[in-house]
């Protein structure tokens, strides 16, 4: 896995074992806890780092939760996707967490989580948008129609991802991604892109009545948080 470019120095810490002593970054701390942090844009490096845990995880305990985190202001569709397929490829369910925000691409994957176990924090922002051209673009005309033509590709397989995930239609998909449509935690519940928001700790649920579902002093898979059996569910 590629350390954030970033940080110039990742902090470390050592545990002794039975074998002695260790040292580990945080990020290889996550792992051993079956969770992935993908924090940055999502471009092929980023994207590979993701899918090579998913399928060390998955080879180390198929019937086992991993728990995806996403703080991500998206970035490539195509390395969108190759995470997308692994997440519905591996055995094992992926739950997503949104904390701080899940735009564009960013918003499929947390939408693609196993069923039941979509989750954002409260600060959490969601926006979903339509894909774009990257960069000033210059070429001849038939290639400006052949990039035009894979453009329109791209958004009419995104609305598809989308709606098969909020349980929308395409076309109310469409609707909502003519201009980018931000979301805070309640609404990315109410539009279907999450399953809960998840409080902090000892947070009690929401009362019956208020609007939205309870929000969850503990979500399974997060780091700290009681264990809890892992239930198998579709994708």
């Amino acid at each position: 896995m590629t350390r954030p470019s970033a940080r110039h120095v990742l902090p470390e810490f050592t545990e002794r074992t039975s074998l002695g002593h260790r040292t580990l970054d945080p990020y290889a701390k996550l792992l051993e806890g079956r969770i992935v942090l993908l924090g940055s844009p999502i471009d092929d490096t980023s994207a590979n780092d993701v899918i090579a845990q998913l399928m060390h995880l998955e080879h180390a305990a198929p019937d086992r939760a991993i728990s995806l985190y996403i703080n991500s202001p998206g970035g490539s569709f195509s390395a969108m996707t190759a995470v997308y397929d692994t997440m519905r490829y591996v055995s094992c369910d992926v739950e997503t967490f949104c904390l701080g925000r899940a735009e564009a691409c960013a918003a499929v994957l947390l939408a693609a989580g196993a069923p039941g176990r979509r989750h954002a924090l409260p600060g959490a922002r969601v926006t979903i948008r339509q894909p774009v051209l990257p960069g000033p673009v210059e070429a001849q005309v038939s290639d400006l129609v052949v990039e035009a033509d894979e453009l329109t590709r791209t958004r009419v397989l995104l609305e598809e991802m989308l709606a098969r995930h909020t349980g929308r239609t395409p076309d109310q998909v469409a609707a909502d991604i003519e201009r980018d449509t931000v979301l805070d935690a309640r609404g990315a519940l109410e539009y279907g892109l999450v399953d809960h928001v998840v409080g902090g700790r000892g947070v009690p649920p929401a009362a019956p009545g208020t609007s939205g579902a309870p929000i969850l002093p503990d979500a399974p898979g997060a780091p700290g948080a009681p264990g809890t059996p892992d239930t198998p569910g579709a994708r």
